[in-house]
């Protein structure tokens, strides 16, 4: 089994939608921190995804600590947007074979929370007309 956070790390990079695609498990459930209901399937996890590494993976974009357990890692991030300093962590569990089984995202403070909803809903947007 490949280390999915160490795949994780190398999607970052790579930015490629097929190292995110086969990182995914089929039923993935990706929780935002501002979309009230947690998104289940493996194509909108990878449209949050992919649009989250659009707005967030800027050059101050940076993973300061990482926690494991068994099959579930914590990893905080730190990045600015707009002047403003976001903090939050990715919550990833995976599977037998590797594959991401879910995602959470937690941000701090409210007004990168606010900053993050708006963006992303840009993003989504442009990426469901096809302008990214």
């Amino acid at each position: 089994m490949t280390d999915p956070i160490h795949a994780w790390h190398g999607y970052i990079v790579s930015r490629d939608p097929a190292d995110l695609s086969a990182l995914i498990a089929e039923g993935c459930v990706f929780e935002s921190p501002v979309v009230h209901t947690p998104q289940v399937g493996k194509a909108i996890t990878e449209k949050y995804l992919l649009s989250a590494l659009q707005v967030l993976n800027n050059d101050t974009f940076e993973y300061l600590g990482e926690w494991r357990a068994e099959r579930s890692a914590v990893l905080e991030f730190g990045c600015t947007i707009d002047g403003i300093r976001i903090n939050g962590v990715d919550m990833i569990w995976w599977n037998e074979a590797g594959q991401i089984t879910r995602f959470k995202v937690m941000v701090r403070p409210l007004k990168a929370i606010n900053l993050l909803h708006q963006k992303m809903g840009e993003m989504l947007m442009r990426m469901a007309e096809g302008a990214v």
